[in-house]
């Protein structure tokens, strides 16, 4: 960052005459990518890689975390050119911000996500994208209204070899039914864990947002937020965020949902008569520890007669089987004789279909589309509207295996069917001064 960034300000200030470049709200000079100005939210863990991931496609000018730690260690990448804030509005405020990044925990996704696009700023935003279902609702909403652009986290969709699985599965090959089986690891056992006073350095009250008031508890924060169904849906939500979107993508299913979810769950540290509608209402204590599945087995139906099974193990990675053949990928490889055995025309078919899935540009990478996108205004390859019904899924997953039974859904309602109780955990009680206006 040792040289000088020319923004759009310096040249209308000086009136260089120089090539200009008009995309939407922007414009920029020869250098549009250092003409960007991005801030990033929530820079811990998987939030840092993602801010230091989009700078490399514009400005690193300022970061936001509730932990001051995460915010230094941040920001010392950037020279002493990246400003550092407890409060994200901060960021949403600078008009020299033209995209945010945000890598906070699961429960503070929509929030942020819908005052950034409200702010006008472009989003990437971490999976899984929501806490809840009628959040997905709420940014689908929002996005369609602000016209801003918007790629989800899922890096999968930006994989070769996911593309070619999900080209396979859509293009009939495989056979007229299929099931797609989601493999996503067993999920992790803790607790009680033992309650104290924050660090000096957290926001503890800011942390926690809308979720419940509770005492600090160091296993509740940062890396094992996810094993506290308080803010995030753990194994589902995690890799489900991945897998499932691949497998509901695969099957043609990316604009529905299922009609029928159904599944069976281990919550060693829930009781069996657990309310989760008087839990999530702050009415029901659980013990201090997690209280995400540890394993499960889940099946969604669609009304198109394909099939999704949702399960920790074996193996990490998804299944496709039909009539015809039976292909399984995951982040290492893609196997199985449908796509082995292709031929040298088969394989420039799937090439070409690969291209007509990322909405026609070339595969360069998840930010790299991203940006693009922010350049020339058009739909990232993960966009908000197909990562909701999708995410979705997984959450449908959760709700049938607390509530213990079958459950039917309407997704043209995108509401249960009959079931008061079910739809009662389509959103959640929010905390203030931390709810979601939209």
């Amino acid at each position: 960052m040792a040289k000088h960034v020319t923004t759009r300000r310096d040249f209308l200030a000086t009136g260089v005459a120089v090539p200009m470049l008009f995309l939407g709200r922007y414009t920029y000079g020869q250098s549009a990518n250092e003409a960007i100005g991005i801030g990033a939210i929530g820079v811990g863990g998987r939030g840092s890689g993602i801010g230091n991931e989009a700078a490399r496609f514009g400005v690193m000018l300022a970061c936001a975390d509730v932990d001051r730690n995460h915010a230094s260690k941040f920001a010392s990448r950037y020279g002493g050119k990246c400003e550092i804030y407890e409060d994200y509005r901060k960021i949403l405020d600078r008009k020299d911000i033209d995209v945010v990044t945000i890598g906070t925990p699961d429960h503070w996704h929509t929030k942020i996500a819908v005052e950034a696009l409200r702010a006008g700023k472009d989003v990437y935003c971490e999976k899984p994208l929501t806490l809840t279902i009628d959040e997905g609702k709420i940014l689908r909403r929002v996005v369609a209204e602000t016209k801003r652009v918007f790629q989800v986290g899922t890096q999968q969709r930006s994989d070769r070899r996911f593309l070619q699985a999900v080209a396979l599965a859509r293009s009939g090959r495989l056979g007229k039914k299929l099931v797609a089986t989601c493999s996503i690891g067993a999920g992790p056992q803790g607790g009680p864990f033992p309650t104290s006073e924050p660090p000096a350095e957290l926001n503890w009250d800011f942390w926690l947002g809308q979720t419940p008031l509770v005492p600090y508890t160091k296993e509740r924060c940062h890396g094992t937020f996810r094993w506290w169904l308080e803010y995030s849906g753990g194994k589902m939500t995690d890799w489900g965020a991945h897998h499932v979107d691949i497998a509901q993508w695969g099957l043609g299913c990316e604009t529905t949902g299922p009609v029928e979810v159904s599944g069976e769950g281990n919550f060693p540290t829930i009781p069996e008569n657990f309310d989760p509608v008087a839990f999530f209402a702050g009415k029901v204590r659980l013990p201090n520890a997690y209280n995400t599945a540890t394993t499960f087995r889940c099946t969604l139906k669609f009304a198109n007669g394909n099939t999704i099974i949702v399960q920790h193990g074996p193996d990490n990675g998804v299944w496709f089987e039909g009539e015809n053949g039976r292909i399984f990928v995951n982040r290492g490889r893609i196997t199985g004789s449908p796509i082995e055995q292709l031929t040298d025309a088969e394989k420039a078919w799937l090439e070409e279909e690969v291209r007509k899935l990322c909405k026609g540009r070339e595969l360069r990478g998840h930010m790299a589309n991203f940006f693009e996108c922010v350049r020339d205004r058009g739909e990232p390859i993960s966009d908000v509207a197909s990562h909701h019904r999708h995410l979705s899924s997984c959450h449908m997953c959760n709700i049938a295996m607390l509530l213990k039974r079958p459950l039917r859904w309407d997704p043209e309602k995108e509401v249960f069917v009959g079931d008061e109780q079910a739809n009662a955990l389509l959103s959640r009680p929010q905390r203030a001064p931390y709810t979601i206006e939209a």
